[in-house]
């Protein structure tokens, strides 16, 4: 991309310049969810509409966009940042579990949806944060997992196969199209 803006598009590269300065001296994390916002509370957390009982918890702010593309969620969100990765120095500090614990020993938050990566830290950040709502009396569930609508099973990982056969759910007369 740099290459092709210097080549073809100097103006354009001086565009998006400038608007990385603002972004970068503009955008802040909500105080509440900390997803990117030009305020105090972003546009989600702004919203009354939202069932504060659920509370999402993601990786990064793309992650929410993509929850919200879905148009499958009415809940809160709180974003981690990241995942916990001892060895690089990422622990619970870093991802802003003191404020989680926060929210979820409030007694507003009813369930927490770990939407975390199927990584192996990801898979360890969903386990302590299951560990934490637990102690904090809380439901905590995770994401389902398994072969993509529209997808193949010959080009389907065993990986991916092995967690489908495990969380297979039955199917009622409404689901059936038969």
């Amino acid at each position: 991309m740099a290459f092709h803006l210097l080549e073809r598009d100097r103006a354009g590269a001086a565009t998006i310049g400038e608007a990385l300065q603002r972004a970068v001296t503009r955008i802040v994390r909500c105080q509440q969810c900390r997803m990117f916002a030009e305020s105090p509370l972003c546009t989600i957390c702004q919203l009354n509409s939202r069932d504060d009982g659920l509370l999402c918890i993601v990786e990064s702010p793309a992650d929410v966009v993509a929850i919200e593309e879905s148009v499958s969620y009415n809940g809160r969100y709180f974003v981690l940042h990241g995942r916990l990765s001892p060895l690089d120095g990422i622990g619970p500090a870093e991802l802003g579990l003191d404020v989680l614990g926060g929210r979820l020993q409030s007694g507003t938050v009813r369930e927490i949806v770990l939407a975390t990566s199927a990584t192996v830290e990801g898979e360890a950040t969903a386990g302590y944060l299951a560990g934490l709502a637990k102690s904090s009396g809380v439901r905590a569930t995770r994401i389902a997992r398994g072969v993509p609508v529209g997808g193949e099973l010959e080009y389907v990982d065993s990986g991916t196969l092995s967690r489908a056969m495990a969380g297979r759910i039955a199917i009622s007369d409404e689901d059936s199209s038969f």
